[in-house]
């Protein structure tokens, strides 16, 4: 498959709203397309191609040696997007070279070495068009934005293949691009992909919202209730003496946490809430925050931030498979496992005692004073189904909180939103060293507004600009967000000394004025403190 073919997916993705209709382009091109090309396409378009010789100031660079670097700034702080830029500024010199292969750009990347790359990517990018270019540029730099998530391209895959999703979700984890032996399944030309058991991720089940309106008509006593606590979710896995620990979607995070690696001395496959509990208690999720990412952790941030987990569910005991049995049968089970084996940095979910709808809205209205996030339901008859299937489990989260902010920063969106001004900066006031009044940043949003609500906040953001900093705005202090968001924690990153957590725009407030809006003391007041660990 051609760069330019790849590109032309891409756009046609890009102006597909509706979700069938991507579901047939991706179906489409998987039938159309040879191997390995359309591998390296659903790799790039599931998050799973990593090139990482080819970054987005190496782009800006390269640029800047063909381009006059104050044109292509004032081009890019106009355009928003870094591909869409120098695909449009880039000065074409047609027929110096043949335009690349998906398949060759990607083994290209992955071969060459750091002093090579800019001179492949010159010469790729000589050779395409501003369509093949855009195309090339939002493969390597990993921003394609054109609304297709992992789950939609998977589900492509089953409608292509004549395949349960379930079935695509089970194999995937244990797969590595360009996914030719999986191709070849779906094709009938092959055996079902030989997955290492020991080592594999099984996709999780994940929990539906509960809507207000949903509540009256919910049957409590088919369900049985937790607290939903505020860490990762994660999937511990030990089989045949190998030790994994999983994100929720598949990763890898042993390294981040070798302490609860070392306690996993079971053979089992246990579903759970990563926390960091110090002294009986759980912290607040700025504290756990401070070990995500991490390849390698220091002995101190071990001691200072000790990670733990708190067991929902069991999903293999040794080699037998639990995840058709119903949720109460799993759970008697687990229960019988975590006494028989006491398992070192792990304790169970507690399962809560209601047997009214009143009772589980009292519960829930508790929640934020011991600084939890909500409830999960589970029914009680529930297999353990991957994906989000509709009905079996809820989440019931605490109402949100709210807080008069004042825009501060905005800065173009991507995709889309490339040439709108949708993420903002906002902040709250506090009292200077002078004694005036002023604005520190306490959070950022990028959603919670309609379509025609972020033209006028665009609109707005250009009449009120009052410096640039290339694609960055500072406006005056004139406009109040209600920002909503779940909880507040003490961060040093920040100059506020705060971080919200989930923070999105509730609503516009074009009535108040800015000097009105809310104080940094307020949002000091709603920080969450530790909570005693409540599990058994």
């Amino acid at each position: 498959m051609s760069m330019p073919g790849f590109a032309h997916l891409l756009d046609r993705l890009l102006y597909t709203p509706q979700r069938n209709g991507k579901l047939r382009l991706l179906a489409d091109h998987f039938r159309a397309a040879p191997d390995p090309a359309r591998g390296w396409a659903l790799a790039a378009l599931t998050g799973t191609l990593d090139l990482k010789t080819a970054k987005p100031a190496l782009v800006r660079e390269l640029t800047a040696q063909r381009v006059d670097p104050v044109l292509f700034g004032w081009s890019y702080d106009y355009v928003g997007d870094l591909a869409e830029t120098v695909a449009l500024i880039w000065p074409e010199r047609p027929g110096a070279n043949r335009a690349p292969d998906l398949g060759e750009v990607v083994e290209g990347l992955n071969a060459a070495t750091r002093r090579e790359v800019p001179e492949l990517l010159e010469r790729w990018l000589d050779a395409l068009d501003a369509t093949g270019r855009w195309g090339l540029l939002k493969l390597i730099t990993g921003g394609l934005r054109v609304g297709v998530s992992a789950r939609l391209a998977k589900t492509a895959l089953a409608e292509f293949g004549g395949r349960d999703v379930a079935e695509i979700e089970e194999l995937w984890h244990g797969l590595a691009p360009p996914y030719e032996s999986l191709f070849a399944w779906l094709e009938g030309r092959g055996p079902v992909p030989a997955l290492d058991a020991a080592a594999a991720f099984r996709p999780l089940m994940l929990a539906n919202p509960l809507e207000d309106q949903e509540v009256a008509q919910l049957q409590v006593l088919d369900y049985c209730a937790e607290w939903k606590w505020d860490g990762i979710r994660v999937q511990l896995v030990g089989r045949d003496g190998q030790r994994r620990l999983f994100s929720r979607t598949g990763d890898d995070i042993g390294g981040a946490f070798p302490d609860v690696v070392a306690a996993m001395a079971h053979e089992a496959v246990l579903d759970g809430e990563l926390l960091v509990v110090r002294d009986g208690q759980v912290a607040p999720f700025n504290d756990l925050q401070q070990r995500l990412g991490r390849k390698t952790v220091t002995a101190k941030m071990l001691a200072d931030y000790p990670a733990h987990v708190r067991v929902y569910d069991l999903l293999f005991e040794g080699t037998e498979d639990l995840r058709e049995l119903p949720f109460v049968e799993r759970r008697r089970r687990l229960e019988a496992w975590m006494a028989r084996t006491k398992p070192d940095r792990m304790d169970l979910s507690e399962l809560l005692d209601f047997e009214t709808l009143d009772e589980l809205k009292a519960l829930r209205e508790s929640a934020r004073e011991n600084a939890i996030e909500g409830l999960m339901l589970k029914r009680a008859d529930s297999p353990y189904l991957a994906g989000r299937p509709k009905g079996p489990w809820y989440k019931w989260k605490r109402d949100a909180l709210l807080l008069d902010c004042v825009l501060m920063y905005a800065q173009r969106g991507h995709g889309k939103r490339s040439s709108f001004y949708s993420d903002f900066t906002f902040g709250a006031w506090r009292r200077a060293d002078d004694g005036s009044n002023e604005l520190v940043p306490v959070g950022k949003a990028y959603f919670g507004f309609t379509d025609q609500e972020l033209k006028l906040l665009d609109k707005w953001v250009r009449d009120h600009t009052v410096e640039r900093y290339g694609p960055v705005r500072a406006v005056e202090a004139g406009l109040v967000l209600e920002i909503a968001f779940d909880a507040v924690h003490p961060s040093t990153r920040h100059k506020s000394g705060l971080a919200m957590r989930f923070p999105r725009v509730h609503r516009i407030r074009w009535d108040k004025p800015a000097h009105e809006a809310d104080r940094v003391e307020t949002l000091e007041r709603l920080v969450e403190r530790p909570v005693e660990a409540a599990a058994r």
